[in-house]
């Protein structure tokens, strides 16, 4: 296929300003079962933990050219770019050094663009992916502001306990920020329950206002509290690779469906509505 014909990648800003809701863990996992899905997937770590590259394998030392360097214009895309263990998945890893871009890129008037502008869907680098996921920090800050402004659409991570729906409200109104200044076409793809415990009646709470207030935009599928899905990390390796018949894995493989059944629905090229 050549690349006059070949559709834009599906973008998708990971984001929740909470930290600990699953951001990183949706990031990794959702990477894996849609590359699980024979879709060509590439991870952008943005959260300067860089919890997603060592989740992935990536140790510090193998992170020669990190995102930092993509935004600061020292690197382009296919520099920046790794393959990880799990086929059809590469990923951009993140170091510390993005701790810094708050402050170092405070004087550049197109400091919310430059993320985009490396991913411009004419890049034949970002064109070879189907689905490029952005794992954004838990912080509303200008890393997380590049990637909305990059993305077509955001999945919200919502952890299932009390004030969850507070701190989400918050978020939407950022989103709002976002598509009247710099991003018109960006929407939210969906509000996924984490942690979620079927025999806590705080998680049946949580999942009926979400339900209530969110309606369709919140995912079908829930995921579960799951031992082997907090245990996959330590392993450096996703869920589906880790224990690929536990209920982490199932959930994240559902999820994947769900992602990609939106994305037929609404096309997949850049801007589709």
């Amino acid at each position: 296929m050549t690349n006059s014909v070949r559709k834009a990648p599906k973008i998708i800003a990971i984001a929740n300003q909470k930290g600990g809701v699953g951001k990183t863990t949706t990031t990794i996992n959702l990477g894996a079962a849609l590359a699980e899905k024979r879709q060509r997937v590439l991870l952008i770590d943005l959260d300067p933990q860089g919890n997603a590259s060592t989740g992935l394998g990536v140790s510090s030392d193998q992170r020669d050219i990190t995102t930092y360097d993509l935004l600061s214009g020292d690197a382009t895309l296919q520099d920046a770019i790794q393959s990880t263990s799990v086929k059809n998945l590469s990923i951009v890893p993140a170091t510390t050094d993005l701790s810094s871009a708050d402050i170092e890129l405070i004087d550049n008037e197109k400091r919310s663009f430059l993320l985009k502008n490396v991913l411009n869907h004419t890049d034949k680098t970002a064109s070879q992916f189907d689905y490029i996921l952005i794992d954004c920090p838990p912080s509303l800050n200008i890393l997380t502001v590049n990637a909305m402004v990059a993305a077509d659409s955001i999945i919200v991570p919502l952890q299932s306990e009390f004030f969850a729906l507070e701190g989400l409200s918050q978020l939407i109104l950022t989103v709002r920020d976002v598509r009247q200044s710099a991003n018109p076409d960006l929407r939210i793809e969906g509000i996924a329950l984490t942690m979620y415990d079927r025999r806590n009646n705080l998680s049946l709470q949580v999942e009926d206002d979400a339900r209530e207030n969110m309606g369709d935009m919140v995912f079908k599928t829930v995921i579960p509290r799951n031992v082997r899905l907090s245990e996959a990390p330590s392993f450096a390796i996703p869920v589906l690779e880790y224990d690929p018949t536990s209920k982490g894995s199932l959930a994240y493989r559902a999820l994947a469906k769900e992602v990609i059944e939106k994305s037929k629905k609404k096309g997949t090229t850049r801007h589709g509505t």
